[in-house]
């Protein structure tokens, strides 16, 4: 008999992760993964055909599918996707939002408005790393995540993402060209798209060093410093603090937080009080 199936979705603002967990030992096992673009103006159909081509290009009967889980920092796409999900897998899906159950405490001011994906990465980098922890997500927008050694979300920074600072920059200067994100041969850039290059690349490494700093400062601990996001490699090669670069961190976070609120088929939920 085929393995159950958990579909874990992460819808942001310029890529929609997915990741398929087999269950075949008990124990999830991320067994596939694809990257789409996010785009709020497809209709579930068109969200459905491309989800079931996957599907079918990794040899995965959607009928395995028992359980899906599902993140968005995107209103508008969340009811796509949910009606996708109904469509496809005949799955209601558990939505990450306030009041699932993650087993750590928020100590955000107002914690409906921390982003759904910055919860999930909170999550697994506790199960990771252990507390207090730091995690930080290169995206569409560069995030910071705290967790204390109590294994409480306390909060964090965010900041423009790499490659939307370069398409402000290229944007509003008209004299800078696009250019490739690599490594420039000195900090000291002889050429306009070296200085690009290390400002960047270079920059964006001193400011999450610096960051870290100033949060472990706060922290009162040496708190380890876990990446995620397409260019976290890249950032961490440069960094002093990042020690370890997990790149499907927010997929390993919704299926941890899908093992906490599981519950019988029929049954809604659990929620925290």
């Amino acid at each position: 008999m085929s393995a159950p199936v958990l579909l874990a979705i992460d819808i942001g603002n310029t890529n929609v992760t997915l990741g398929t967990f087999d269950y075949q030992s008990g124990e999830g096992r991320l067994a596939e993964h694809w990257r789409l673009s996010t785009h709020r103006e497809q209709t579930s159909d068109e969200v459905g055909v491309n989800l079931r081509a996957l599907f079918d290009q990794a040899g995965i009967d959607t009928r395995r599918v028992e359980d899906v889980i599902v993140s968005s920092v995107v209103p508008p796409a969340l009811p796509i996707w949910e009606r996708v999900c109904v469509k496809l897998f005949d799955k209601t899906p558990i939505v990450v939002g306030p009041g699932i159950k993650t087993g750590m405490p928020v100590r955000y001011e107002n914690p409906r408005e921390v982003g759904a994906d910055r919860i999930v990465n909170a999550v697994a980098a506790i199960d990771l790393m252990g507390a207090p922890v730091i995690a930080v997500d290169f995206g569409t927008a560069t995030t910071f995540d705290c967790v204390s050694d109590k294994a409480e979300y306390l909060g964090g920074a965010i900041f423009p993402g790499i490659h939307v600072a370069m398409e402000a920059l290229f944007s509003r200067a008209a004299m800078l060209h696009r250019v490739e994100l690599a490594r420039p041969r000195s900090v000291i850039g002889k050429t306009t798209t070296q200085s690009i290059q290390s400002g960047m690349l270079f920059g964006y490494a001193g400011m999450v060093d610096a960051m870290v700093t100033r949060i472990r400062g706060e922290l009162g601990a040496d708190a380890p410093v876990i990446a995620t996001g397409g260019l976290a490699g890249r950032i961490a090669a440069e960094s002093s603090t990042i020690e370890r670069v997990e790149p499907f961190l927010t997929l390993e976070g919704l299926r941890l937080l899908f093992e906490k609120n599981r519950t019988p088929r029929g049954e809604s939920p659990r929620k925290e009080k």
